[in-house]
């Protein structure tokens, strides 16, 4: 089986997570940071990452993907494939 990494947020790339999941030894997931959400603003992660965390996959949450610190915390993964969902702006709720 590939080794696989998941990169991606929202709700829609769920499928998309439990594919990959499915069909290939994924061996992590990179996800955008919790962000206040609601009227108390309380830290909320987003839905990939309760997702893998129910799947028992380890999360990583950069705050920036430049530098090379992305990169350096997917070495020890070792992927060979990385499958990226997201979303456009046209696809944002206003």
């Amino acid at each position: 089986m590939l080794r696989a990494v998941f990169m991606g947020s929202p709700e829609f790339s769920l499928a998309s997570l439990r594919a990959v999941h499915r069909r290939c030894n994924l061996v992590g997931v990179v996800s955008q940071p919790d962000r206040p959400a609601g009227r108390g603003r309380k830290l909320t992660p987003p839905p990939v990452k309760v997702a893998a965390e129910q799947l028992g996959v380890p999360v990583i949450q950069p705050s920036k993907v430049r530098g090379g610190l992305l990169r350096a915390a997917l070495e020890p993964w070792a992927p060979e494939l990385i499958v990226v969902t997201g979303g456009c702006s046209c696809c944002k709720a206003s």
